[in-house]
Formats: structure tokens, sequence, C-alpha cells
């Protein structure tokens, strides 16, 4: 309980979480807003609020990962570890904490989105009714928090802010998008990929209901599992990567 104590301490007296949390707010509530705002001719529904999730995962996930880099750009990592010579205690204490505060703001986006929704458009039916509908908008939280625990592990590893804020954004935003467009093996490989999978367990169901993907909203899941596969692989991925940031943590000197 001290380590997680001192992990909150230290997140939230720097001004970087609460930007970013700002940002994350103020771009997915945004752009809720702005989608069913300014819609004519069709019915809003749940899937339009939920446009600017993946942006504000992103943002979510620069806020993880400088939760870590920041200790290494400024040194104390140094200090921590003398105070605390059981490095993996100290980290798995700070992925937690910016895990568990990374799945709060990702469940205040979603839900905060579709109230903005039901707001600017008060007769549209946005009720979250559907064992899919409340796994598409609660969600949320899960992806975003074991989206948290990859970024931190990744800021472990490279141990450079603008380094791991890049690779982090450029995976997500460009690596798995590209990976698509191999010919032959592309699409297959691409079903595969772990926020194929997150983006799996978020839209992908059977269920015929106003949250099918499409130019509606986010786009449809095509991964290679179903939504809580999905989700177990997404989160054996974050696990993955945080057992080697953490061997490689104990390996080599702060």
């Amino acid at each position: 309980m001290t380590l997680l104590a001192v992990e909150r301490i230290k997140l939230f007296t720097t001004r970087s979480p609460l930007w970013c949390t700002l940002a994350a707010i103020v771009v997915t509530v945004g752009f809720a807003a702005l989608v069913t705002g300014t819609v004519k001719d069709q019915p809003v529904t749940l899937a339009m609020t939920q446009f600017g999730v993946n942006l504000g995962l992103m943002i979510v996930m620069v806020m993880a990962a400088l939760a870590i880099t920041t200790e290494y750009r400024f040194g104390t990592i140094r200090a921590t570890f003398q105070a605390i010579p059981n490095r993996t205690s100290t980290l798995l204490a700070k992925t937690t904490v910016v895990a568990l505060f990374a799945g709060l703001v990702g469940e205040v986006v979603a839900f905060g989105a579709a109230a903005i929704g039901m707001l600017v458009k008060p007769s549209a039916d946005l009720s979250i009714n559907t064992a899919f509908e409340w796994r598409a908008i609660a969600g949320v939280g899960l992806v975003y928090g074991l989206a948290a625990v990859i970024s931190v592990a990744v800021g472990t590893l490279i141990r450079h802010s603008a380094g791991a804020v890049s690779l982090t954004l450029i995976y997500v935003l460009l690596v798995e998008n590209l990976v698509g467009l191999i010919p032959s093996v592309g699409v297959d490989i691409q079903k595969w990929m772990p926020f194929q999978m997150a983006n799996m367990f978020l839209a992908g169901d059977p269920d015929p209901s106003n949250m099918t993907g499409g130019q509606d909203g986010p786009p449809p899941a095509t991964a290679g599992l179903g939504p809580w596969g999905a989700l177990a692989y997404f989160a054996g991925f974050a696990v993955v990567m945080l057992v080697i940031a953490l061997f490689t943590a104990n390996k080599r000197d702060a």
C-alpha cells in the first residue's frame, strides 16, 4: 500500500497527467457533441457518440508513457530504486496506479460522450440497454487501462519521453493499419494485432443493434477472435510487454 500511495502522489503532483486527462475528455466529448450535433438525415446512434474514443486513447497512452519516462528524464528513478531496491515491486506499483487512473479516464470519456449525445439530441434513443451496448461503453475503461500498461512498458524499455511517445503513436496509428496493405497475408496478420483485438472487444458483436460500426461510428471490428477472447488476447499482450520491461529494468543500470 505504501508503494501505491507513493506512486499515486507522483502521478498527481505532475502536470502532464492533468493536462492529458483534460485533453482526452475534451477531445472525446467534443467529438461526440460535434458528430451528433451535425447529423441531419439519419438517426443518432451510440456509435456516433464514441467516435472520439480512439483519439482519447492516444492521449491516455501518451500520459502513461510520460509517467515513467519523466522519472528517467529527471533522474528521480535512481532515488526511487535506491530507497526501494526491489525494482519489480516499484514498477508494478507505478503500472497499477497508472492503469487504474487510465481506466477511470476511459469510463469518464465513454459515458461523458454518451451523455453529451443525449443532451445534444434529446429525441434520439441513446439509452444503454443491451449487453453489447454496455460492453461498448463501459469496456472503454478496460481498454484504456490495458493500453496504459503497454505504454508504461514501452516507456520503461526506451526511457526517453519523445522516443516512447513517438513509438507508441506510430505503432497504433500507422503500423497496424499499414500491415493490412501487405499483399495476400496482410489482412490475416492484421486481424491478430493487439489493438485490432481491442477494437474487436469494443465494436465486435453479432448483435444487430444501433451500435453497429461503419460510416455512423467507429469502423467495424474484424479481429480473429470473439469480443471477450479479444480482450484476453489484448490483456495477454499487455502482460507480456510488462514482463519484458520488468526483466530489462532489473538487468540494466537506472
